[in-house]
């Protein structure tokens, strides 16, 4: 069997920035959360789920904010959007898939914690990941995990090809060259092709040498990049660290429990009243 791990913070905030925004009658903003719904109706068909799990971000900040105050918050969201976040996970879990409302850990988190743990059940064949995310690349695994989105799947050579780094240099790319989404700002100097061209000959930061004389990669600026890894040591470990995923996340179901069903038809039509979406209790009805 296969078992799809969705990141529904992204197809929540991809159906913010990309759907029609749209009130029910109580006042309430519900655009993104019914896009939302059909985005996961149309993952079920087109991937064929049979086992699937769904994380969320139930509030923005975690622990790493306690680690970096420069690291992604709530702050200036609009708040239609977060209005939205708990009816997110309201519907899909209506839709019968499981959902992982993340609030110490993140949403990315719980991906890797899922990743981890099925991919070692004999049972599984593959668990595909339905994210774009960046950091989520350093979770694939040969072709046993990959990642998936817009018919793309990156297995592992597929990570290469696209970082020019293996999976498990990616919290050191991330560190090197930064993630934006995440309020990781990285090291000055240090640009996609610098950080893979030395993560692909050493792997992690503590095994690139200080000496740039002695560097097995030609780099243009040795002298310079190897200066701000000298003087900035701690911060790259420290972004490294905050790119690392965490697979220890609180799941509790097991893969039985991940095993999708169709929609709680009674939940649905509850969810779908708040919508004010009649639509979509007919397509669960005629896609699930």
């Amino acid at each position: 069997m296969r078992v799809h791990l969705v990141d529904g913070t992204y197809e929540l905030f991809r159906a913010w920035f990309g759907a029609p925004p749209a009130r029910a009658p109580s006042g309430q903003e519900v655009g993104a959360a019914r896009t939302l719904a059909r985005q996961l109706l149309k993952h079920a068909r087109v991937e064929e789920i049979t086992h699937v799990g769904v994380a969320f971000d139930h509030v923005i900040e975690s622990f790493r904010n306690e680690l970096f105050d420069g690291y992604k918050t709530g702050a200036g969201l609009d708040p239609d959007l977060v209005g939205q976040f708990e009816l997110a996970e309201d519907v899909t879990r209506a839709l019968g898939f499981v959902v992982w409302p993340m609030v110490e850990f993140e949403a990315d988190d719980a991906l890797a914690t899922a990743a981890a743990r099925f991919a070692d059940d004999a049972r599984v064949t593959q668990v595909r990941l339905l994210t774009p995310d960046k950091d989520l690349a350093q979770c694939v695994r040969g072709e046993r995990v990959v990642a998936v989105w817009k018919e793309r799947v990156l297995d592992e050579p597929g990570v290469h090809a696209r970082f020019g780094v293996a999976p498990a240099s990616i919290p050191d790319f991330l560190a090197l060259v930064g993630d934006d989404a995440d309020g990781i700002p990285g090291l000055p100097g240090f640009g996609e092709r610098s950080a893979a061209a030395l993560l692909a000959q050493y792997g992690h930061l503590e095994a690139i040498p200080a000496d740039p004389s002695a560097w097995r990669v030609a780099l243009r600026g040795a002298a310079r990049l190897a200066e701000t890894l000298r003087t900035r040591r701690a911060d790259a470990l420290l972004y490294r660290t905050l790119a690392t995923l965490r697979t220890d996340a609180p799941l509790a179901e097991d893969l039985d429990a991940l095993a999708w069903r169709g929609p709680d038809r009674a939940a649905l039509a509850e969810v779908c009243a708040r919508l004010d979406d009649a639509d979509l209790l007919a397509r669960a009805a005629r896609d699930a």
